[in-house]
């Protein structure tokens, strides 16, 4: 420790013994740093303030229908790329900054100077955008920020309607792309339907759809077909008992075989339903409640038929008429022609499903890969469908998007117009003395150190016997005169009054610079 402490007092010596060079180097950076200093050209700011209203009664609107645009992200976004070459380029045009750069050089020097002072930064609120500028002609650095408030507001606009437009173009070039994909697809569908057309029919259905379909659908014919026969049967057997004579014997027997098909089918079709509902329900249920009281209704329609038909049978038989120009066994035999022509429908119905039953099981092998290719055409049709629904959707709700942002959702308004500070803000002399007489001050100590190195001096015997290694015989100590000490006390007070004199000059600098104003 105590050889650095004797290395630290080595050191000091040798700085005081050249510090008259170490004064000079430090009135020589500190002449020059205030000259530099003072002859900085003044800055003044101008500066305008922007508020960008977001809040439309169109937004709440037109919501669902339009996109509503993120106009906080597209305003922060401006403001982050408005400082751009190209734009600070056009602000210079738009304020005729530009004619002060005679050359190309000085053009790019201008450009790159104005992209350091343009700054645009919020201001408190979200929305609220401050534009700012310094230069050293207060008129010149407000039409700067007027020339960038108005490229703001107008690339805002421009912007929006470019992006509007470019969406609408590629929206309707998808849009071509799918009605050309959208044909294809349905030709390929009418082109493979036209192919199986016999096989496929007019169904959408599946082939187990299908099948199960006639399957019921054969079911169904033959119960109805059984049905028709057994009335037509019935109608045969009274028909021809009239014929025989055996209504003139016993009219009364004859009359009890009388039947009513129409009736008589309805009955059935009452009676199997109701139960089917005792099978569910109990007898108390409305519905078998009403299915019964439908059915005794039924019945006594059919009773009351009967009875008339036995009155018309009885007076036929009075006035001795022939069984064949009896009206009963005439409306007999239309009902028999009646029945059986629906004998024969039903026939024919039952023999073309069982027809189609029996193609669909003779195509029972191609049928699943038929309606497996038919499935994948159809489900590549119809997302290529949806796909054009949606982009026709989207191209509308661009294009309402692109008139919201025309009409002006987004309100760009001026708070404060562009305005000029009435004093410079830069540069900050009085830091800049204070930085000035710092770096002196500094140099003047590091001069008189490294003269103190270059030019070394013995201030003890210790530093000579360790410098030179030989020993040392003895030191002769000097007893200043009176003279030379009144000689060393004019030395230092001469040193300490120029270094006073340094100090002083810059506390007066910094007044003045105080008193003028000249500083932010």
């Amino acid at each position: 420790m105590q050889e650095v402490l004797d290395q630290i007092l080595d050191y000091l010596r040798g700085i005081w013994r050249r510090r008259w060079v170490g004064l000079a180097v430090a009135w020589l950076i500190a002449i020059v740093g205030t000259v530099v200093a003072f002859r900085i050209p003044d800055r003044y700011e101008a500066s305008a303030r922007v508020y960008v209203d977001t809040q439309s009664i169109l937004r709440p609107l037109l919501s669902g229908i339009a996109l509503p645009p993120n106009f906080e992200q597209e305003v922060a976004i401006l403001g982050r790329t408005l400082i751009s070459r190209v734009n600070v380029e056009k602000i210079l045009r738009k304020s005729d900054l530009d004619l002060v750069a005679k050359t190309a050089a000085e053009r790019d020097e201008l450009v790159q100077e104005t992209l350091k002072q343009l700054k645009i930064a919020r201001a408190g609120g979200d929305n609220l955008y401050t534009i700012t500028f310094r230069y050293p002609d207060p008129k010149k650095s407000r039409d700067v920020v007027q020339a960038a408030l108005s490229v703001f507001m107008e690339q805002s606009l421009g912007d929006k309607r470019q992006d509007a437009e470019s969406a609408r173009r590629f929206i309707d070039d998808q849009i071509r792309a799918y009605e050309e994909k959208l044909r294809e697809a349905e030709a390929r569908v009418q082109a493979f339907r036209l192919k199986y057309m016999g096989v496929l029919g007019g169904s959408s259905k599946d082939y187990l759809t299908r099948m199960s379909d006639v399957a019921e659908e054969i079911k169904a014919a033959r119960m109805e077909l059984r049905a028709a026969e057994q009335s037509r049967d019935s109608m045969r057997k009274q028909l021809e008992d009239m014929e025989k004579g055996a209504f003139a014997e016993s009219a009364p027997d004859a009359a009890s075989g009388i039947v009513t098909p129409e009736l008589d089918a309805r009955i059935d079709a009452q009676r199997r339903t109701l139960d089917e509902l005792l099978r569910r329900y109990t007898d108390q249920h409305p519905d078998v409640v009403g299915t019964k009281r439908l059915l005794a209704q039924l019945e006594e329609e059919r009773a009351k038929e009967i009875e008339s038909r036995k009155k018309a049978a009885a007076a036929s038989a009075g006035k001795g008429l022939a069984p064949t120009s009896n009206p009963v066994v005439h409306q007999l035999r239309i009902a028999q022609a009646e029945l059986e022509g629906n004998v024969a429908s039903l026939r024919a119905k039952l023999a073309d499903a069982e027809s189609r039953y029996a193609q669909l099981r003779a195509n029972a092998e191609l049928m699943p890969k038929i309606d497996t290719e038919l499935a994948q055409l159809n489900r590549d049709y119809e997302i290529q469908k949806r796909q054009y629904e949606n982009l026709v959707s989207r191209r509308e709700s661009a294009s309402l998007t692109g008139e919201l942002e025309q009409v002006g959702v987004a309100e760009f308004r001026v708070i404060d117009p562009p305005r000029v500070t009435p004093t410079p803000v830069a540069p900050n002399r009085a830091l800049l003395l204070l930085g000035v007489l710092a770096a002196a001050l500094a140099g003047g100590v590091l001069t008189s150190f490294a003269v103190s190195q270059v030019l070394p001096t013995f201030h003890d015997g210790r530093l000579l016997r360790e410098v030179t290694k030989r020993p040392l015989l003895g030191i002769v100590s000097l007893v200043p005169s009176p003279a030379t000490m009144r000689q060393r006390r004019r030395a230092a007070l001469l040193f300490y009054g120029a270094l006073g004199s340094l100090l002083v000059s810059y506390a007066a600098l910094l007044a003045f610079a105080f008193a003028t104003n000249r500083v932010a």
